[in-house]
């Protein structure tokens, strides 16, 4: 096993932000954390632009690239926020990942590690 851990991300406390098993790439959640640990971005669309940038990021840093994404999970603290601006959100998917979608599950959660966080993004790869 290989557990990477970019830079530009920050430096994990109890969990790496990525590990290659092979050429299965597990990818952990990820929110709109920028480089001070801070969460930025008031709306869930902003939100989900910088965590899905995040998990990009750490997928890059495994040599990884979109396309190669086979499974997305979402957790979401405002499900029906999240619906509302599902136009606008597959734009940013579509600017960042491109047009390949992974198999994909939204999960409606109470809330998240960080209180200010709307969404966190979490992921497998295959990197083969």
């Amino acid at each position: 096993m290989e557990r990477i851990n970019p830079p530009e991300l920050g430096v994990p406390s109890g969990f790496s932000h990525a590990v290659r098993a092979g050429s299965a790439l597990y990818l952990a959640g990820q929110t709109a954390l920028d480089e001070k640990a801070t969460i930025v971005g008031g709306t869930v669309v902003e939100q989900f632009e910088r965590a899905l940038g995040n998990l990009l990021t750490a997928l890059r840093a495994a040599g990884g690239e979109p396309g190669q994404l086979v499974s997305l999970t979402l957790y979401i603290v405002d499900i029906e926020d999240y619906r509302a601006q599902a136009r606008e959100i597959g734009r940013v998917w579509k600017r960042l990942a491109g047009r390949h979608y992974p198999a994909m599950a939204a999960v409606g959660v109470a809330r998240l590690w960080d209180a200010e966080a709307l969404i966190e993004v979490q992921g497998i790869a295959h990197l083969g």
